[in-house]
């Protein structure tokens, strides 16, 4: 299917993803923290990125900013994946450039149907 990268700094988190993903066809890496984040993008760009809002080093949404304003990795799909899940929240994913939001915990099938409906380039609802 896809390469997917997840960015999650709590542990149990990251291995859930990566398993629920994985089992789900996709090639999955994950980093740790914002700045391993955007080092696995620049040395090997993925299709689509997991990205949790709150993590070390950089912040969630500053490498969801970097990675779509750089023409290089503009394309690249990304979901924010967050406990911080008010409107204000959802407006400050949209206007770094997010291509979908969803609040933790999150449904396994519900992130699979996400991920593989951005793949497909269906266009986000959640807005």
């Amino acid at each position: 299917m896809a390469r997917l990268l997840v960015v999650e700094d709590e542990e149990s988190n990251r291995e859930f993803l990566k398993f629920v993903l994985e089992n789900a066809g996709h090639t999955v890496e994950a980093a740790v923290d914002g700045q391993a984040a955007l080092d696995a993008v620049a040395a090997r760009p993925p299709e689509l990125i997991v990205l949790d809002v709150m993590l070390p080093e950089v912040h969630g949404y500053e490498v969801c900013h970097r990675v779509k304003t750089n023409p290089k990795t503009a394309r690249i799909k990304v979901i924010m994946l967050t406990a911080k899940a008010f409107p204000a929240d959802r407006h400050q994913a949209k206007d770094v450039g997010a291509d979908d939001f969803l609040a933790k915990p999150v449904d396994p099938s519900i992130l699979v149907d996400h991920v593989n409906a951005l793949l497909s380039g269906a266009k986000p609802s959640f807005f």
